[in-house]
């Protein structure tokens, strides 16, 4: 269990990978007197997640938003920050087999399609987004899988096809035309033997965003428990120094701010991926946004 000075500067153990919003504070442009970070956690940002909810193996750093409703269903030591570091559209990180016939979203019912890992968070928003804007029953497709979930407690539900150790990766079962489609980490493969599940991903990712108002956020950052209840002026000044790390990037190029700050900013989406993971079986149910960030994060913003 880490241990943490009750006064003075710390240096932290973290886990965050390259973006445009993490640019200045990795650089070094935004320096701090009582917070250091030792980014020695992998270059994909994601590897290191099992390390931090099983082993706490960093103090500090981003996690997905899946995992963060895991652990937080399981009871792990970690808090989260009103804090955005990784947002994105997911409509694009959807593909289709050109090997068959083509077919779009409100039709995968009876197909099987890949996925790194059922509780991968890109995973969670697509099948909102199956379920919710093409109205398919995610019970009837047949999700198959490489890896297991990041928090060792978790099943996966009964539809779910694990492949075996050391078999191809979805996405070159999907380029092989194994599988009908995939839900991919990556978006825009060039390549003939694969399409769009989702037609014109873009002009859809858009509409979703006009009917909402919100953004599917990807990974927020978050800290080791022990150091938000022994520390809240590191985590005011972690969050100090990752908000002026955002007013350092470059604006989208939509003018849509893919990196919200703030529980207010954060209920819409937070409420929507919150009831998909139950929909889903990840978690049993809705958390109260009180429930999401503690006394140290909650007033953050």
């Amino acid at each position: 269990m880490p241990a943490y000075p009750k006064s003075g500067p710390v240096t932290l153990r973290t886990n965050l990978a390259d973006y445009p919003m993490t640019r200045a504070l990795k650089s070094g442009a935004i320096t701090s007197e009582l917070v250091t970070f030792d980014f020695c956690g992998p270059k994909v940002a994601n590897q290191g997640f099992k390390q931090m909810v099983r082993e706490r193996a960093f103090d500090a750093g981003e996690l997905a938003i899946g995992t963060f409703l895991e652990a937080r269903t399981y009871g792990k030591p970690i808090a989260m920050l009103p804090a955005v570091v990784m947002g994105r559209f997911q409509h694009g990180h959807t593909l289709r087999s050109t090997a068959r016939p083509a077919f779009g979203p409100s039709a995968i019912e009876g197909k099987r399609i890949g996925i790194r890992s059922y509780t991968q968070t890109t995973g969670i928003w697509v099948r909102g987004i199956f379920q919710h804007e093409y109205g398919v029953d995610l019970n009837k497709v047949t999700w198959v899988c490489n890896d297991d979930g990041h928090l060792a407690e978790f099943r996966d539900p009964p539809n779910v096809e694990r492949t075996p150790p050391g078999a191809k990766k979805v996405d070159q079962m999907l380029l092989d035309g194994e599988i009908d489609g995939g839900i991919l980490g990556v978006e825009n493969i060039d390549d003939p033997r694969v399409a769009p599940l989702i037609p014109d991903p873009k002009a859809a990712a858009l509409a979703w965003h006009r009917k909402y108002n919100t953004v599917p956020v990807n990974h927020l950052f978050c800290v080791d428990r022990d150091l938000a209840d022994a520390r809240p002026d590191v985590i005011a000044e972690i969050y100090r120094m990752l908000k002026e790390s955002k007013a350092a990037m470059p604006p989208s190029a939509d003018g849509i701010d893919f990196h919200p700050f703030g529980v207010a900013a954060l209920e819409k989406p937070l409420a929507m991926i919150m009831r998909y993971s139950v929909e889903q079986k990840i978690t049993p149910r809705v958390f109260r946004m009180d429930e999401l960030f503690d006394e140290a994060t909650r007033g953050l913003g």
